[in-house]
């Protein structure tokens, strides 16, 4: 069998017209010779009756008291409703088609409720129900542990679920259909001239994911990477390439990477510079006190620099008060700096290369944006600025690496 696994997200099946869209990609697929196995989250966004958070309001929010394994329950009614109206709804246009929880479609999970991993995949029952039909439209985010309870993947999960199926059942590709063309060299929203990339590689798509890009969750292209099987990402509602997501020489780049040191630019906002003064200090043991404090609270901090004088690292604002709070309780003094943003230019032909981290110093600084801190790694350099000049610094190193058409 030629399979193919397209995954369509909550706006891809929020109205009808939606859904019927996604319904003529199925078609077309079918048409082209291909079994198809149709990924779906829960239609719509928060406020629509069967979404993930609209259903979650459902027992208090994030405030809930609800049990998180009893919270699975509850949001894994979201993918269901949306699997089997899609099912219908392409019986309805003749297809043969039928619909499977994650359970059924083999997806095996640890008992990590809320944000389970998979473990195993027994994808036995989705290759039978190929064999006689042309669809099987499976539920994305949900799993079965193996005391037999649901368990949910997180946010994200479906786009994971979409890349474990086309892993095990080695399909020819991955479809996910969005709302935009394809991948962008920045957001279009504070990039007027950004464009879509007719191909990236596994590596840069998650890092560009990693640092703010939503097109597709890291930790599905991670699962596609390991097994080799391309992503396409594509719009519902236009009939363009869009992305293609493979490795360096599946993608055509071999050649390329010089001429394209920088793929993308992208963006998290919503950030807060903490710093720890450490002059008169134990170096060492203080600096273990303040990871292990920030571990031990539960906050994830990122953007560290460690330096014989002083540690800086990032944590998103609402978290500035929990993160005082630790730190004074051990005795460190700290000020924080709010209202920052990690601005990252990602590309996989940047390794060993000159002249980038100038570039993208002198891009800022022709714009008078202060570098408060910065970091780097193969595929990777950070810096972090004011928000308030977010968006200028975003369009400056988008004019230095980017402006000029792709492939030139």
């Amino acid at each position: 069998m030629r399979i193919i696994v397209q995954k369509f997200g909550g706006t891809s099946l929020q109205s009808e017209e939606a859904r019927n869209a996604a319904a003529e990609r199925v078609i077309e697929a079918v048409r082209e010779g291909y079994k198809v196995v149709a990924v779906v989250s829960a239609m719509g966004r928060s406020g629509d009756p069967y979404a993930t958070d609209t259903l979650m309001e459902l027992v208090g929010g994030i405030q809930s008291t609800v049990t998180k394994q009893d919270q699975d329950l509850l949001l894994s009614c979201g993918e269901t409703i949306s699997s089997v109206v899609f099912s219908g709804l392409l019986q309805s246009k003749g297809l043969r088609s039928m619909a499977m929880n994650g359970a059924q479609a083999g997806f095996r999970t640890t008992e990590q409720y809320g944000d389970a991993k998979i473990l195993d995949m027994k994808t036995d029952g989705v290759k039978a129900a190929l064999a006689e039909r042309d669809v099987v439209v499976v539920t994305g985010f949900q799993g079965e542990t193996v005391k037999g309870t649901i368990a949910t993947l997180g946010r994200g999960g479906s786009d994971t679920s979409a890349t474990a199926l086309g892993a095990s059942l080695q399909a020819e590709v991955i479809d996910i259909f969005t709302d935009v063309a394809g991948v962008m060299t920045a957001d279009p929203r504070i990039v007027p001239d950004a464009r879509t990339l007719s191909s990236v590689t596994y590596n840069e798509i998650s890092n560009l994911a990693h640092q703010g890009a939503k097109v597709i969750h890291p930790r599905a292209v991670e699962v596609a990477m390991q097994a080799e099987v391309p992503i396409r990402i594509r719009s519902l509602f236009d009939d363009g390439r869009g992305t293609l997501v493979s490795s360096t020489t599946a993608a055509g780049l071999g050649r390329d990477l010089e001429e394209r040191p920088v793929t993308g630019i992208a963006h998290v906002s919503g950030l807060a510079q903490v710093n720890v003064d450490l002059t008169g200090l134990e170096t060492a043991k203080t600096t273990a006190a303040v990871f292990q404090g920030m571990a031990d609270a539960g906050i994830s901090v990122d953007f560290i620099t460690i330096q014989p004088d002083f540690v800086q690292f990032t944590v998103p604002n609402h978290l500035i008060q929990t993160a005082e709070s630790v730190l004074t309780n051990i005795g460190i003094d700290v000020t924080f700096l709010e209202g920052c943003t990690k601005v990252s230019a990602v590309g996989a032909g940047m390794t060993g290369v000159p002249g980038i981290t100038a570039s993208i110093v002198q891009a800022l600084a022709d714009e008078n944006i202060s570098i408060l801190q910065s970091a780097d790694s193969h595929t990777t350099i950070w810096v972090l600025v004011k928000e308030t000049e977010m968006k200028k610094a975003v369009n400056a190193l988008h004019r230095a690496f980017l402006i000029e058409e792709e492939g030139e």
